[in-house]
């Protein structure tokens, strides 16, 4: 469609206006044109400033009305009328009313194919002059050709980069969008993480509360009645772990000792106690050779193999458990939480 294709630029006339006046001079004319098809009208685009050039631009004239330009446009080829006059095929055609008999024409296409328009020159009688240069003409229809090639591809890359420039601003706008929602999706999540933090560290103050209030005083009764020394160090044993559970530190074991087993963690928290081997292996009725085992693999993992460092001293220790040291069995249980 007519209305897709770019505008001709004012530089763009002026070229062509410099080509048809050459033309006008060169082949001893009084008209060159170019013209330029408007449906339902074929309109003067550029005309020449030549002696007698009855022509003006913006002149339009029906087309299919028997113009030279109308076969020229419809046959896309060069059209060279000597005189109309002398031509049946002419001799009604409208530009004899301005006694434009003589006609050399080429089409004007745009790059995909589509019809612009033609380039010609006319004249009142027949001019061998301008027949002898129609090379020249062709060869000028090509460089208006070119122009209009020229002015597409600027067209084209000028709306390439008016979309890109739009697609750049759409995606800045939906990076910041997405920006905001992430900022307030972070905000969201910091606030329930707070909440299940929160959450946790009450129940885990609701779990040490109830032991320290609950088990711990029966613990006491527990020990105070047993009548063998196995049930005191069970009782002793039982006790000491939960006073693990209640230590507001009890969650900073070192690596180390979170790499020992269950039996491992069972006779390293009696070697805490102050139990040897021998009371070890009666509380927990394993043979006395089991718990050296136990002992040896404790020390290795805790990389103190050295014999002269005792073993209890080592667990006890801040710097190996991460923790304050252990209350013994015999003191008494811990008070409400949060007390000195």
């Amino acid at each position: 469609m007519q209305s897709e294709k770019p505008l001709i630029p004012a530089e763009l006339m002026e070229r062509w206006q410099k080509i048809v006046d050459i033309l006008a001079t060169v082949m001893t004319v009084p008209a060159g044109l170019v013209m330029r098809a408007e449906p339902p009208h074929h309109v003067v685009l550029v005309s020449s400033a030549s002696v007698g050039n009855p022509y003006v631009p913006r002149q339009s004239f029906v087309l299919n009305t028997g113009l030279y330009c109308d076969k020229v446009m419809d046959e896309r080829c060069e059209l060279l009328v000597r005189d109309a006059l002398v031509d049946p095929a002419w001799s009604s055609n409208p530009d004899l009313e301005h006694s434009m008999s003589y006609y050399l024409g080429f089409p004007l296409c745009w790059p995909d194919g589509s019809i612009f328009g033609t380039v010609c020159v006319l004249d009142s009688r027949d001019n061998e002059r301008a027949t002898a240069y129609r090379a020249l003409l062709d060869e000028f229809r090509h460089v208006m050709e070119r122009d209009l090639a020229l002015l597409v591809e600027s067209a084209e890359r000028q709306r390439l980069t008016e979309e890109l420039r739009r697609s750049h601003a759409e995606l800045e706008a939906k990076v910041a969008a997405r920006t905001h929602e992430l900022s307030e999706t972070n905000t969201a999540l910091r606030v329930l993480l707070n909440q299940v933090e929160d959450s946790r560290r009450e129940t885990e103050e609701q779990v040490a509360f109830n032991l320290s209030e609950l088990v711990l005083p029966q613990l006491d009764k527990l020990k105070r009645l047993a009548t063998t020394p196995d049930l005191k160090a069970c009782a002793g044993l039982i006790e000491q772990s939960i006073r693990q559970i209640t230590s507001q530190y009890a969650r900073t074991l070192s690596t180390k000792f979170a790499e020992l087993t269950a039996a491992e963690v069972e006779i390293a928290l009696l070697v805490m106690q102050g139990l040897n081997t021998k009371e070890i292996a009666r509380a927990i009725s394993r043979a006395t050779s089991t718990v050296d085992f136990h002992r040896n693999n404790i020390r290795k993992k805790l990389g103190i193999e050295d014999r002269h460092l005792n073993l209890r001293a080592y667990l006890t220790s801040s710097q190996t458990m991460g923790i304050s040291p252990m209350a013994s069995p015999e003191t008494p249980h811990m008070g409400r939480l949060g007390r000195s």
